[in-house]
């Protein structure tokens, strides 16, 4: 077969509903007799609720209905544990605590949802919130990552000993047996602080009863549409096939909105059927810094051990989660730094040690990288140190220790956040290395550039880092291919899209299949109405999982395509061919039916068909992966510091990935450039600051500094392709490669262009131009 469309620069089929404005997004619905719902949320980190007093509000004119949590009955209980912990050896302790829809007796973190109060419009709601009085116990606050762990820490939890959500550790070898072997002993602390993905477009949520359908219709700005579904049915007592989820255009879901279920998922849809009114809840900026969930604060003790040269004997690293105040998603986001430290390299011995902390902040759960940016930080801070230490190159270091390629498929051993060892599928680290050092002039900088520009005062550094990226897990997607009588494509499946390039990309595979255009290929995507089964948009797997389910569809609807054919026209199907949307013979292209008539005799509507066979030009597959696959790529980037401001400034940025087989290299580079703006914020200008009290200090975006355009620099990116043996595409993910090693880089890049600061290390991420200058004086 001929490749028309894989891996080819194809527009993408999605944009002109977008850019002409005819996208629909959760807050475009203006449904008939709609009301408008805000949340009362605690101003208190840490309170005793004495009482609620709602009764003025109650009689501001506009509301409709107010709910606390004594309202709600027995629909009053905690949300589901998403992901239960991992089958390791070493599970020490695992204390589940799920939020519940509204605070009833505490609260623990400030923008935890109190009360719910329904109007005719937004704004009255808004004002009846003024309205309503909470009687308050402010309670000693758990705000500290180390201080909470303490015997004498407010608990965050009553029914708990401490504040310990979890304890896990994980190991490989034998560390202790090989430190004495080693030349040199590399031990420091490491810190990662806390971030939010500040999507474009907010949470929110609108819902629709028809009582006479008994029928449930939900527009949510989900990752998930089908587990949402099924939730909702379980929890308000509904078969599933009377709950519809519509996940429509999403501005942006980075890993939060694939929480389940957040509190307002479980109470607008209740409430819709108690007011039998559609109920709308857009989330404002403000609640968004507080109640979506946040990531990244951790910190680690992490040594490693190498021979004089160079090689790694054995790392070990303890470290410390903040959970924020719940518990939902499971040890996902620690599980995931424990694993993703070990990189690109041969760890022989590995002791990993890690505590999930409850505090009294925004619950934590994945966001962009989850957890991968931690694990990267340590390892590539660790040899950065171990360089300097041996005197050797930094890339080298990294060259001395990567995996081979004929080492592969590679077992690590510890088991990742699919339940399964973390093993290696393929890759070729060197080569990625390599393009990478090419494309930024690495040999070049450092011997003609750097000295030369240092020579006019310049404080010029590079940077150079790796990394890789656990994708593609399971359990499965499925989807349906089906072709129309005017010989277009309908495809569905159960996976949302907030930005991929989903419909373009899926498009491409079945149009490789069965010879149509592109542009006659329609994608459905996060209707339940549409596709039943399937799990949901996050870990970089919606190519992998549910690509290669479409592909396996649109490769059955072929070979039915084929036989039809071949019995309509009188040939052997091993000499046809599928082209601009016809079954042609081969050499006699004149002799030919098109995919459409096919279609409407698979689906006759008198006469009888063969025993066993299916009606219509139609196929639907499911794929479910083994195991997960492993994206890997290196970045690289040239800055010049102001030396009296600190300010950086991005002279240079490439990143060379290598995610298998690519399939639209036009829409790889744009999740790469998204990724990268988001990481470079995350690395030195994103912060989600708080005060001892737990009271956030960056709630807005005065105070929480998102790139612009004038900061992320143009990103040059060279493709590795390293197939994967493990799915049938050969494809592994991409989403969140960009974002994953940008901390470290610029660590490593800033170190190299201050390195007359005697003593100067960065050991922390996020920085900014004040903590930077903070860092530099305190060495001078």
């Amino acid at each position: 077969m001929t490749t028309r469309y894989l891996g080819e620069r194809i527009t993408r089929n999605e944009d002109p509903r977008l850019l002409t404005g005819r996208a629909l997004f959760v807050d475009d619905l203006d449904l008939p007799g709609m009301l408008h719902v805000a949340f009362v949320r605690s101003i208190h980190a840490h309170a005793h609720i004495r009482a609620i007093d709602v009764s003025r509000a109650r009689e501001r004119a506009g509301v409709i209905a107010i709910y606390t949590a004594h309202d709600l009955g027995d629909y009053w209980k905690p949300g589901p544990l998403l992901v239960s912990p991992p089958p390791v050896k070493k599970l020490l302790a695992f204390h589940e605590r799920c939020q519940v829809p509204l605070a009833r007796d505490k609260v623990r973190y400030v923008g935890e949802p109190i009360a719910m109060i329904v109007a005719t419009s937004r704004y009255i709601a808004e004002d009846a919130l003024d309205d309503v009085v909470v009687d308050y116990e402010p309670l000693p606050v758990a705000a500290d990552l180390e201080l909470a762990i303490a015997p004498d820490a407010p608990r965050v939890h009553d029914d708990l000993d401490s504040n310990i959500a979890a304890h896990l550790i994980q190991e490989k070898g034998d560390v202790d047996a090989v430190w004495r072997d080693a030349a040199v002993v590399i031990a420091r602390r490491f810190r990662y602080d806390h971030g939010t993905a500040a999507p474009m477009e907010t949470r929110g949520i609108v819902a629709q009863w028809d009582a006479r359908a008994q029928h449930l219709t939900v527009w949510d700005t989900t990752q998930a549409p089908i587990p949402i579904r099924n939730g909702l049915a379980s929890r308000l007592g509904l078969s599933e096939t009377q709950v519809r989820v519509i996940a429509p255009f999403i501005g942006g879901g980075f890993g939060p909105k694939i929480m389940m279920f957040y509190p307002e998922e479980m109470l607008v849809p209740w409430a819709a059927m108690q007011l039998d009114r559609p109920l709308k809840w857009i989330e404002d900026r403000r609640e968004n810094f507080v109640a979506m969930t946040h990531e990244r604060e951790q910190i680690h003790d992490a040594t490693i051990a190498l021979t004089k040269h160079g090689k790694i004997l054995a790392i070990k690293d303890s470290f410390l989660h903040d959970s924020g105040a719940y518990i939902p998603y499971g040890l996902t986001v620690p599980i995931n730094a424990q694993c993703t430290l070990l990189g690109m390299y041969k760890v022989p011995n590995y002791y990993s040690e890690f505590k999930a902390v409850f505090t009294n902040k925004t619950i934590v759960t994945p966001y962009r990288g989850a957890g991968r940016q931690h694990g990267v930080f340590v390892m590539e801070r660790l040899l950065d140190l171990a360089a300097r230490e041996l005197n050797l190159d930094r890339t080298e270091i990294r060259r001395r220790n990567f995996i081979q390629p004929y080492e592969f498929p590679y077992n690590n051993e510890i088991i990742y956040q699919d339940f399964a060892p973390l093993r290696y599928d393929s890759g070729n680290y060197e080569a990625v290395l390599d393009r990478a050092k090419q494309m930024i002039e690495y040999d070049k900088f450092i011997a003609e550039e750097q000295p030369r520009l240092r020579a006019q005062g310049k404080r010029v550094g590079i940077g150079i880092v790796c990394y890789v990226e656990g994708t593609g897990i399971g359990p499965y997607e499925g989807a349906r291919v089906h072709v129309e009588t005017n010989s277009k494509v309908t495809a569905a499946t159960g996976v949302g899209t907030q930005g991929q390039g989903h419909y373009t990309v899926f498009a491409q595979l079945i149009a490789e299949q069965l010879g149509v255009d592109v542009r006659d290929v329609r994608v459905i995507t996060g209707d339940t109405a549409e596709f039943n089964w399937g799990t949901g948009t996050f870990a970089s797997r919606g190519a992998v999982v549910a690509g290669n389910a479409i592909n396996e569809a649109a490769k059955a609807v072929r070979e039915k395509a084929l036989k039809l054919a071949a019995e309509e026209l009188d040939v052997y199907e091993g000499d046809l061919e599928l082209v601009n949307g016809r079954v042609q013979v081969k050499g006699l292209p004149e002799k030919n039916i098109a995919l459409g008539e096919l279609a409407r005799k698979a689906n006759p509507l008198r006469g009888a068909v063969k025993p066993n066979t299916e009606p219509g030009l139609e196929a639907t597959r499911y794929f479910g992966p083994q195991s997960g696959v492993t994206s890997a790529g290196a970045h690289a980037m040239i800055i010049e510091i102001d030396p009296e401001t600190l300010q950086i400034k991005i002279l240079k940025y490439v990143v060379v990935h290598d995610c298998g087989t690519v399939i639209n290299p036009m829409i790889l580079e744009g999740q790469v450039y998204g990724g990268v703006a988001q990481g470079i914020g995350n690395a030195f200008y994103e912060k989600i600051a708080y005060d001892e009290n737990a009271q956030l200090l960056s709630g807005s975006f005065m105070d929480y500094l998102l790139p612009t355009a004038m900061e992320v620099p143009r990103v040059q990116v060279g493709h590795e392709e390293t197939p994967s043996p493990w799915n049938p595409l050969g494809v592994k993910g991409a989403g969140e490669a960009g974002a994953i090693p940008v901390g470290p880089l610029f660590a490593q890049a800033i170190e190299d262009a201050l390195r007359d600061v005697k003593n100067f290390e960065i050991l922390e991420i996020p920085l900014s131009p004040n903590r930077l200058w903070e860092l530099v004086n305190q060495k001078s």
